[in-house]
């Protein structure tokens, strides 16, 4: 119980405050956890670095997504206190310890009832003997009372255990709930990132790259000085390269393996030929790289003049 406890809260200040006013019976003030706290963070620095630039779009879209997962993981919170660690709480803290004093209870009255038998055994007068009886039918009936009652607590246990059985499936439920929902935000924001241009200006004339964006995309970068002095190609640069016949030379952005015999692995910044072949699908070019040849994805290069 306690573990769960941490698990839910790992900050002990902050279960203190809430374990204060549960005992208060006054509901305990909300309060922003990490993700929450982090996604505001981002957000403030993406607007602030400008949501027009690739990377302030990207800090608050990322902002955007850890706030999602703070509430997803408030609602974890709230699903597992209400449906598996408050009613072990109270099993702990109401009925088991209902049993454990009713057992120890029976224990007393079992040394009462000890004690009763062997006063009887040693009694020798008649008078003394007929007192101990008289006891011994008063603890026996108290035993047996006493006795039954520990029983029938205790048979209540099976169905104590169907009980925390189905609060335990709800509370891996509520899990499994979270961390879907998590997988998905992630998932989505990876798409976002991937959408966003290869490169682009920044204000002082520098290029700047995010990550590799999915190879279904054929998306490449605008026109953009590089380090070397050429011209990186535009859309249109990429069209016209499709439709014609000649090669041209491209540099690659990304690591790539090849994932069959008919593609060719790239290494980043190196400069490889590439050229269309007809039929080939829209995505994609054939590359050359010394005797090395084989289909390249586009959105892994840029396009030289």
């Amino acid at each position: 119980m306690k573990q769960t406890e941490v698990l839910l809260q790992p900050n002990p200040n902050a279960r203190i405050e809430e374990f204060v006013y549960e005992k208060l019976d006054r509901k305990a003030p909300s309060r922003v956890n990490n993700p929450e706290l982090l996604g505001q963070y981002m957000i403030d620095a993406g607007t602030e670095f400008g949501p027009g630039t690739a990377y302030g779009n990207a800090l608050i879209k990322c902002g955007e997504t850890q706030k999602r997962i703070g509430t997803a993981d408030r609602e974890l919170i709230q699903t597992a206190a209400l449906n598996f660690l408050t009613p072990l709480r109270n099993f702990i803290e109401g009925d088991y310890k209902t049993i454990a004093k009713e057992r120890k209870l029976l224990q007393n009255k079992r040394l009462d009832l000890d004690a009763a038998k062997t006063r009887l055994k040693k009694a020798k007068a008649a008078e003394t003997r007929a007192s101990s009886e008289q006891e011994l039918r008063i603890t026996q009936s108290e035993f047996d009372r006493q006795a039954e009652i520990t029983r029938l607590l205790l048979e209540g246990i099976s169905s104590t255990h169907a009980h925390h059985l189905r609060c335990l499936n709800d509370f891996v439920e509520a899990q499994m709930t979270y961390y879907a929902q998590c997988y998905q935000y992630m998932l989505d924001l990876q798409k976002q990132l991937g959408s966003f241009p290869s490169s682009y200006h920044s204000n002082n004339n520098q290029t700047s790259v995010v990550p590799a964006p999915s190879a279904s995309s054929n998306v490449i970068g605008s026109s953009a000085m590089t380090s070397s002095g050429l011209v990186m190609t535009s859309p249109s640069n990429l069209i016209d390269l499709k439709e014609g016949s000649g090669s041209r030379k491209a540099r690659v952005l990304y690591d790539y393996d090849a994932a069959n015999s008919s593609e060719l692995s790239l290494l980043a910044d190196e400069v490889i030929t590439v050229y269309s072949v007809v039929g080939m699908d829209s995505d994609w070019l054939m590359g050359e790289r010394g005797n090395q040849k084989g289909r390249v994805p586009i959105t892994y290069l840029e396009l030289l003049n």
